[in-house]
C-alpha cells in the first residue's frame, strides 16, 4: 500500500497555502460559517448544487477537510438523522482525517458505506474512499471504487485525476515508455467523454503524474524540464491537443477548471512555449495548485511563481 504523500517543503511566513476551493466564493463563505459551528449554511449549500456532481464532490471534499468539520458533521447528523448530505460531509471529513494519521481508516471506509446508503445514486462517498485508497488501498480496491464513481457519474473529474495518479505508479522500473498503461487508459478515458468535457486534459495529466513517479523512482531527474520529459513527440503531441482543445473551451464554470489550467501552465512552461504558458496564468489568476507545482519534491510556491514569472516576462 502506498502511504499518503510527504509534506512537500515548508512555507515561508506570510506565504499562503493554495485554497482547495479554487474560485468558489460560494464555498469558501459557507466554509467559514462552518467553522463556527453553523452547518445549517452548509445544508443550503449543498441543496442548491443539487446533483451536480462534480460540484458537489468538490465541495463536500474541501468542507471536509476544514478543521473542525468531523465534530460539526456528527453534530448535524444527531440533529437530522436521515440526511444523506450530513452523512456524505461526515465521510469526508473521516477521509480526510484517516489520510493525516487522525482517523481510522476502517471507521472512515464504514463512514462513507453508510453515506452511499443514504443516496444511492450520489458518486461523492465512492468518491471519498477512492480518495482513501488512492493512498492507502489495493489496485483492486482502487479499480472497484473508480467503476462505482463512473457508474453514477462517467465525466467524474475529481475521480479519473485520482485513478491516473495511481496508475502512473505502476511499472516505475519500465522508465519512459510511451506504452504505459496510464497513457492508454487517459486517451481512452477523453476519447469516451464528450466533445466539451475537461477530461480532454487527461493526458497531460498522466504526463505529469508519470515524471512524478518516474522521479520519486530515481529513474528520471526530478526537475521536470531537466528530465527531458516534456520534449518527446508524445509530449509533444499530447499538448498540441489539450491546448487548442483549451483555446476553444467554453465551460469555465467547471468547479475544478482550475485545476486542469494549472496542469497545462505546468506542461507548456515544461515544453518552453512561454506564450502559451502566460495566457494561462492569466486565466489561472490567483488560484493556483499544490499539485503538479509539487512534483516530485518541490516547493510549489516558488516552483509556480518562478515559471509564473519566466512566463509572463517573457510574454
Amino acid at each position: 500500500m502506498a502511504p499518503p504523500p510527504p509534506l512537500l517543503g515548508r512555507r515561508r511566513r506570510g506565504e499562503q497555502p493554495p485554497d482547495p476551493a479554487l474560485d468558489d466564493t460560494e464555498l469558501v463563505d459557507v466554509r467559514e460559517q462552518l467553522a463556527q459551528g453553523r452547518w445549517t449554511r452548509v445544508r443550503s449549500l449543498l441543496t442548491r448544487t443539487g446533483d451536480d456532481w462534480d460540484r458537489r464532490g468538490h465541495r463536500l471534499l474541501v468542507l471536509g477537510e476544514a478543521r473542525g468539520t468531523h465534530a460539526w458533521a456528527q453534530d448535524w447528523l444527531l440533529a437530522e438523522p436521515e440526511s444523506a448530505d450530513a452523512a456524505a460531509l461526515l465521510a469526508c471529513a473521516a477521509v480526510h482525517r484517516a489520510l493525516a494519521g487522525k482517523g481510522s481508516p476502517d471507521r472512515a471506509r464504514q463512514a462513507c458505506r453508510a453515506a452511499a446508503a443514504r443516496a444511492p445514486q450520489d458518486p461523492t462517498p465512492w468518491l471519498a474512499q477512492l480518495l482513501l485508497a488512492r493512498h492507502l488501498g489495493t489496485e483492486e480496491a482502487v479499480t472497484q471504487l473508480y467503476d462505482q464513481v463512473r457508474a453514477r457519474h462517467p465525466e467524474h473529474h475529481h475521480a479519473h485525476h485520482l485513478i491516473i495518479a495511481r496508475l502512473a505508479e505502476r511499472r516505475p522500473d519500465t522508465g519512459q515508455d510511451p506504452l504505459h498503461e496510464v497513457y492508454d487508459f487517459a486517451a481512452w478515458a477523453a476519447e469516451q467523454a464528450p466533445a466539451d468535457s475537461p477530461l480532454a486534459v487527461l493526458p497531460v495529466v498522466a504526463h505529469a503524474e508519470r515524471h512524478r513517479a518516474l522521479a520519486v523512482a530515481g529513474q528520471v531527474p526530478p526537475d521536470p524540464v531537466a528530465s527531458g520529459h516534456w520534449a518527446t513527440r508524445r509530449a509533444r503531441q499530447t499538448m498540441k491537443a489539450a491546448f487548442d482543445w483549451w483555446l476553444e473551451w467554453e465551460r469555465e464554470d467547471h468547479p475544478r477548471s482550475r485545476v486542469d489550467l494549472n496542469y497545462l501552465a505546468h506542461a507548456k512552461f515544461c515544453e518552453g512555449r512561454l506564450a502559451e504558458a502566460a495566457a494561462l496564468f492569466h486565466r489561472i489568476g490567483p488560484h493556483r495548485t499544490t499539485a503538479p507545482w509539487s512534483y516530485p519534491d518541490r516547493d510549489p510556491h516558488q516552483a509556480f511563481t518562478a515559471a509564473r514569472s519566466a512566463a509572463l516576462g517573457d510574454a
